[in-house]
């Protein structure tokens, strides 16, 4: 489902697999004006990063189809998204092969599950101080 979010808003693609905490964290992220678009896999998420503006990718290690690195490495390498969102990864298991395999592959954060909300938006907001110039996106 490709959806034209809004050009004044910061757009985040969230996996919805747990379908309380995505609604949780969902309103609490649009409370704070950024859009999100529920991705339930791994290819759903590269889709819809290919076809419509997403400023920052929050993935799952483990999606289904697409883990989230392999999400973020085809992202890096499509030639129809010139210029890959930042990823923020999500994962059960932190272990160093797993950070270093996401320090190498340039994603932005890696946070443990289950993550709390603070934390991500803590990460969100370093994301469009660094990203963003602490500014709202503009579509250009």
């Amino acid at each position: 489902m490709v959806r034209t979010p809004e050009a004044s808003r910061f757009t985040v693609l969230l996996p919805d697999e747990r379908e309380d905490w995505h609604r949780t964290a969902r309103g609490i992220l649009e409370s704070q004006g950024i859009e999100t678009i529920p991705v339930r896999s791994g290819q759903e998420a590269l889709d819809v990063a290919v076809h419509q503006p997403v400023h920052c990718a929050v993935l799952d290690v483990r999606m289904p189809q697409l883990g989230g690195l392999e999400v973020v490495r085809l992202m890096r390498i499509r030639r129809d998204l010139p210029q890959p969102p930042p990823a923020i990864l999500l994962s059960e298991h932190l272990s160093d092969h797993l950070l270093r395999e996401a320090l190498a592959m340039h994603v932005f954060s890696v946070l443990a599950k289950p993550v709390e909300l603070n934390v991500l938006l803590d990460a969100l907001a370093r994301v469009l101080r660094r990203r963003y110039q602490g500014r709202w996106p503009q579509e250009g």
